[in-house]
């Protein structure tokens, strides 16, 4: 039976077989003796995306008391929740985001932790997801923008929207009138700058 680990596009975090292609946590949000989340769905403001591969490491998932491995179909999905490179394993990829996140924000020399701070603000409304007006129309969104429209989210990939699903992306013509935002405001401002997160093949083959 798969364990509840995988994350969602809404940050909300399920339990099925499809693992994806990054891992990353939010601190310890698990019982090791159970293997089960608590009530609890986060326990420091650092949301992280990590990288599954990393010095030839290897973690029993859930049996320990370090940090709570959690799964993401893409790096766009981990955006969406609310979720920001790490600046340990994924160094370069850290320092890219927070170059583009400054421009994006017009914020110079920011912190790693001022950047939790804002994504914290921006991804939570009362412990559950915040969602956010659109700045533009749907197509004009930058790359690896997400929206929400009623129950289901949709990756932006050059001006189309795919249907996201925990196997990846599907191809639909959604209207989208009265979708809101998931990824958060200054991550989205990030992307405009310049940096590209990257997506589960399932976007690209829909996109040749």
């Amino acid at each position: 039976m798969p364990l509840q680990n995988r994350v969602t596009p809404t940050g909300d975090i399920i339990a099925t077989v499809h693992r994806g292609m990054f891992t990353g946590n939010r601190g310890i949000i698990h019982d090791p003796a159970t293997k089960t989340l608590l009530r609890k769905r986060w326990a420091s403001p650092a949301w992280l995306t990590c990288v599954c591969e990393f010095r030839g490491r290897r973690r029993k998932v859930m049996g320990g008391r370090s940090w709570t491995e959690l799964f993401f179909l893409d790096e766009a999905t981990a955006f969406a929740a609310g979720h920001r490179p790490c600046f340990y394993c994924r160094r370069d990829d850290a320092n890219r985001f927070r170059t583009a996140w400054e421009e994006g924000n017009r914020i110079a020399s920011v912190p790693a932790p001022d950047i939790d701070a804002v994504l914290h603000r921006e991804r939570l409304d009362h412990g559950k997801k915040r969602l956010h007006p659109l700045p533009m129309p749907p197509e004009r969104l930058p790359d690896g923008a997400m929206v929400q429209q009623g129950a289901a989210s949709y990756l932006i990939v050059q001006g189309r929207a795919l249907l996201w699903s925990p196997a990846g992306y599907q191809q639909t013509k959604p209207a989208l009138e009265d979708a809101m935002l998931l990824t958060p405001p200054s991550t989205l401002r990030a992307f405009g700058a310049g940096y590209r997160p990257t997506q589960h093949p399932s976007a690209k083959d829909l996109v040749k």
